[in-house]
């Protein structure tokens, strides 16, 4: 391991992986950047389905490196960075009360949210409600629990879905209470570019994974598919913003393109390298390109 952690509070900083962070608030920054672009942006929403997001990341976060550690993916062949419950600094038994305290912050700050954007809208209040509670229970089930769906291969349709299409679409609604059908390609977009970071990830930890018997989609179809996978991935996000832009004669938004050929740099990057440590640094890049990518893209579309 190249990394080593010296006390509990670096174990900490470790495990709630501050790097993630970009990558949960773009989904609500671009669907509040829509949301303005339409005429319907509110500050309240934006601040408090930020610190939402956050919190479910960082509860995704705590919840992965506690399952990995009960269900083996994280052990002495664990090629990527060590673990803060792996290391031993942080008991198990720690780290499941840290989870508990950040999935009720999380639910506090959700229900929030729903009150100041949807209380004159007690069915969508609902619907919201229940969509958030699952929010929570796929960020702690995703590695640990009794049968963690991240050991079977299904993180990928799982982030596609939370990061991108409840993500855009569901922080869109908040904002305006309508509807917009072309919102479908910027909720495509994000999808396709977070699963891009976990696709990353699995392919780091792919010879790891395959001892602890857990089943990524990099451990089923194998390296070189997974390769393929990522392009996939990167070019397909593209494409569903650029589909945004010309159905919506929101042609500022083509900003976004100055931020295509560093995804393409970083896509490369995870072709070529075949080491975990060397494929690591590629989860930050990827996911501060997509960060940036939505951020050329919503002042693109406010400004030109």
């Amino acid at each position: 391991m190249e990394i080593t952690l010296k006390d509990k509070k670096q174990a900490w900083l470790h495990a709630l992986r501050l790097r993630t962070l970009p990558l949960a608030l773009s989904s609500i920054f671009l669907a509040s950047f829509i949301a303005a672009y339409h005429g319907y942006f509110r500050w309240e929403v934006l601040l408090l389905a930020s610190l939402t997001t956050l919190l479910l990341q960082v509860l995704s976060n705590l919840a992965n490196d506690y399952g990995d550690s009960v269900h083996g993916a994280d052990s002495d062949n664990r090629e990527g960075p060590i673990r803060a419950v792996q290391s031993g600094i942080i008991r198990k038994e720690e780290m499941k009360k840290a989870m508990y305290l950040v999935a009720s912050l999380a639910f506090v700050s959700g229900v929030s949210l729903l009150l100041v954007a949807l209380y004159d809208h007690p069915m969508f209040l609902f619907l919201f409600l229940v969509l958030g509670i699952l929010s929570i229970l796929a960020a702690i089930n995703y590695t640990s629990g009794h049968n963690p769906y991240g050991y079977i291969g299904l993180g990928d349709i799982s982030v596609f879905l939370f990061f991108g299409l409840l993500g855009v679409m569901g922080t869109y609604f908040l904002h305006a209470v309508t509807w917009n059908s072309t919102l479908v390609f910027p909720a495509l977009a994000l999808g396709l570019f977070s699963t891009s970071v976990l696709n990353i990830n699995n392919i780091r930890d792919i010879y790891s994974d395959q001892i602890a018997g857990k089943k990524s989609l990099p451990v089923r179809i194998g390296r070189k598919n997974a390769i393929v996978y990522n392009w996939f991935l990167i070019l397909g996000g593209n494409i569903a913003l650029l589909l945004f832009v010309l159905t919506n004669d929101g042609y500022g938004g083509l900003l976004f393109l100055l931020v295509f050929p560093l995804m393409v740099k970083n896509a490369k990057g995870v072709e070529r390298e075949k080491k975990a440590a060397q494929l690591d640094p590629y989860l930050k890049k990827t996911a501060l390109s997509t960060f940036l990518c939505v951020l050329s893209f919503g002042i693109g579309l406010l400004i030109f």
